[in-house]
């Protein structure tokens, strides 16, 4: 194992900040597990926006075809702490998810990756892209610029990642979610003044 020579807190912050970071974006588990152990509180959802779209409106991730197709525009806060860790976009192709997980996605109560746990389904995700993307380089699934929901501290670039979640062999949703550069920080320093 590779010994790391910590200077300072912040460097051993940025450190931490980033292995976490790393985990979070290269997962092709439930991003929301993860997110809630790191932040030690669960998480709900907050639909922003959800609207069926034209299939010519735009070009879809991945060449994904078949209608109606669902855009859903959410953030993801901690139930205690009311901070907002994600920011997350998705494409739902009813055509490729199962009616059941296409029924509870429109009530817009729950996440998705928690509406596949909890109705059991079997899927696999597909990581597309991951990285860092400062406030003015953010776009959604289509390539458009949007606004995130979440400002950062200092002009921090934020980490996002991209996949599909595939129910047999199609991808039936395309998640782009980007996350809260400073909730390292905001729990970190929760727990020192505890």
């Amino acid at each position: 194992m590779a010994s790391i020579e910590v200077r300072d807190m912040d460097s051993a912050l940025n450190f931490l900040q980033m292995l976490l970071f790393k985990i979070l974006l290269i997962t092709d588990g439930r991003t929301t597990d993860i997110l809630e152990t790191l932040m030690d509180e669960s998480m709900s959802v907050q639909v922003l926006r959800q609207e069926q779209i034209k299939e010519e409106h735009q070009a879809h991730p991945g060449g994904a075809s078949g209608a109606p197709f669902y855009l859903r525009e959410s953030i993801l806060i901690g139930a205690k702490s009311k901070l907002v860790v994600s920011h997350n976009i998705a494409l739902v192709s009813s055509k490729h998810v199962p009616s059941v997980m296409f029924e509870a996605i429109a009530t817009k109560q729950e996440g998705i990756g928690k509406t596949i746990s909890t109705l059991g389904l079997q899927t696999s995700r597909k990581i597309v892209d991951y990285g860092w993307r400062s406030d003015d380089e953010a776009i959604d699934l289509f390539q458009q610029p949007m606004k995130l929901y979440f400002s950062t501290m200092n002009n921090v670039k934020t980490p996002y990642k991209t996949y599909s979640i595939e129910f047999g062999s199609y991808p039936g949703i395309y998640l782009l979610e980007y996350f809260n550069p400073d909730m390292i920080a905001y729990r970190l320093e929760q727990v020192l003044t505890a």
